[in-house]
């Protein structure tokens, strides 16, 4: 029997503060197959063995016809498209999807389908929900009921170009005319210590890419609301709640893009309710 060796080998923005992860995979290396040793040969000759005269057929027996191989069948039917998993929030985020609208074809019945699955997957990849599973878990279950949640009349928005920031779900929307013309979308405001106040300003102050003097980072995509906070592009994981930002209302990057594009020095900024925990 062979040897067998195995090797294992161990091994915010202003407003947004920075966090880092770190880790690591093992390498393992695969242990060879064993062989068996070969027997030793004989000392001892083999006898010889005439061999036999080469068989003759008969002139009345004729060969019998070689058989071909049956074509392979192919399948039928094809095979059943893979399911997500299921979460423990399925029949709730199945009917958020359907309230919000633009997902897809949603049952709401509590099971896991392959339409499901989709929807929830583009539901999750549209909010940077990570892992994209199709899987309704609790933060696809969170992200879900505050977009829901968020009610365009509680803005005030009156007619006008109006950004709303609901700090009570952690949402932002933009309405014009009395209607939301994009959103809502999730957003991080001022951790404890730092809340984002609450009541009704203009942007100004615009900047592709502001420096932060007081955190040392730059802030993408600034526009000032009050003081030294301002919407911007987060510049880390948006669905950290253990973090938040010191004030700024930070935004993912494809909504930071529009929010950068629609409004304008001068855009009226409604803050209304309070983070949880601040």
């Amino acid at each position: 029997m062979g040897l067998l060796a195995v090797t294992t080998l161990a091994l915010a923005a202003a407003c947004d503060p920075k966090d880092s992860t770190a880790g690591g995979q093992p390498d393992f290396v695969a242990a060879p197959t064993d062989q068996p040793i070969p027997a030793p040969a004989s000392s001892e000759p083999e006898p010889s063995v005439a061999p036999s005269p080469s068989a003759v057929p008969s002139p009345s027996v004729k060969p019998s016809p070689s058989v071909k191989p049956s074509p392979t069948k192919k399948p039928t039917t094809s095979p059943a498209a893979a399911v997500c998993p299921q979460g423990e929030h399925q029949k709730a985020v199945e009917q958020a999807l359907t309230t919000l609208g633009g997902y897809g074809t949603v049952t709401v019945d509590g099971k896991q389908s392959a339409a499901d699955c989709a929807a929830i997957k583009k539901f999750q990849k549209r909010f940077d929900i990570r892992p994209v599973n199709g899987k309704a878990g609790p933060l696809t279950h969170s992200v879900s009921q505050r977009l829901v949640k968020s009610k365009p009349s509680n803005c005030n928005a009156g007619n006008a170009l109006t950004a709303c920031i609901d700090l009570t779900n952690q949402t932002t929307w933009i309405m014009s005319g009395g209607k939301v013309i994009y959103g809502p979308t999730v957003t991080r405001t001022g951790m404890a210590g730092f809340t984002t106040p609450s009541g009704s300003y203009t942007i100004h102050d615009r900047q592709t890419k502001n420096w932060s003097t007081d955190w040392d980072v730059w802030l993408p995509l600034w526009q000032r609301i009050v003081e030294g906070k301002g919407f911007h592009t987060t510049t880390t994981y948006i669905h950290n709640s253990s973090i938040g930002s010191h004030g700024c209302v930070n935004l993912l990057p494809a909504d930071s893009q529009k929010y950068w594009n629609t409004l304008k020095t001068g855009t009226a900024v409604k803050i209304f309710g309070r983070r949880p925990g601040t």
